[in-house]
């Protein structure tokens, strides 16, 4: 059931699991309560009590259904898709610095800030890394996601999207589709290895689903992203000081002191929940329930 409203043709969603990524989300709600007002931000977490004083979030406790959590942004993205026809993704260490603009325009499908041809960035890939393993494995993972939905892994408009920060905007129901199979590939993608890098699953599920990409630079966007920040700072586009209070800020979370004894326990529980979260989604894929979970929704 639909719960759009014409006052809100835009809203924002990101995915945060953990205390230092609920942490900085908290600052990504702050900025947007100051610079989107009357914009919900919806947040998909295994920690919604953060965001028990923040008015302007829709805080929705989230288990993930992969591996890692890298793809656990569709689901964010879809229940956006409830409330307006168009959902801002920010990852949760992003932050907004000014107003939105309000003449900001994104045609039917999905609109990255940063993207290019794919086997672009996968050429310029292999020629920094012309001896790598975990490259070649990735590009391994590619292609036999192209061959489980019926994709021309070569096919010339698949595309690389840097997923920091991109606009859905529905599409006839395409977007539906591309959710859905978006889905099927993060699990599939789970079980040979490939847990980062949702972009692979991304490109590959709007081809197939005909859901348009489409590069924009959203002028007037003033945003802060740590690697995007740094690389302008390189490129004389910044200065080292226009940003210093963010990078400052998120520093102090990821950074925050742990005792020798929290830093055990975080590197043992860790092992052994991605093992059990490897066993699970090899389950979920390839055991007697996959079809019925083939069935459904992202």
């Amino acid at each position: 059931m639909s719960h759009k409203t014409s006052q809100s043709s835009l809203c924002f969603c990101t995915a945060a699991f953990g205390t230092k990524y609920n942490r900085m989300a908290q600052l990504l709600a702050t900025d947007l309560a100051q610079f989107a007002s009357g914009h919900p931000l919806i947040i998909y977490t295994n920690q919604p009590h953060h965001f028990a004083a923040h008015p302007n979030v829709q805080a929705v406790k989230h288990t993930p259904r992969g591996v890692l959590p890298y793809h656990e942004r569709r689901f964010a993205i879809a229940h956006g898709l409830t409330l307006a026809p168009k959902v801002m993704y920010l990852d949760a260490d992003v932050r907004i610095c000014a107003p939105i603009p309000a003449d900001l325009q994104f045609l039917p499908g999905l609109t990255a800030r940063s993207c290019g041809n794919l086997h672009h960035h996968l050429q310029a890939q292999r020629q920094r890394q012309p001896q790598s393993a975990a490259l070649r494995h990735k590009t391994n993972v590619i292609m036999k996601m192209a061959h489980r939905i019926g994709v021309n892994p070569a096919h010339p408009d698949l595309k690389f999207i840097n997923e920091f920060l991109f606009v859905l905007h529905e599409d006839q129901g395409r977007e539906q589709e591309f959710l859905k199979i978006w889905g099927d590939l993060a699990l599939y993608a789970d079980t040979l290895g490939l847990h980062k890098h949702p972009t692979y699953a991304m490109a590959l599920a709007a081809i197939k689903s005909n859901f348009p990409i489409h590069h924009h630079e959203m002028p007037g966007l003033d945003f802060f992203d740590d690697r995007i920040e740094t690389v302008r700072i390189c490129q004389g586009q910044s200065s080292p000081t226009a940003k210093a209070a963010y990078f400052e800020q998120q520093k102090r979370i990821e950074q925050a002191p742990r005792s020798l004894l929290q830093r055990g326990w975080e590197r043992v529980t860790g092992k052994l929940l991605f093992t059990y979260h490897r066993l699970r989604v090899q389950w979920l894929v390839h055991g007697p329930w996959a079809a019925l979970r083939s069935r459904k929704k992202y």
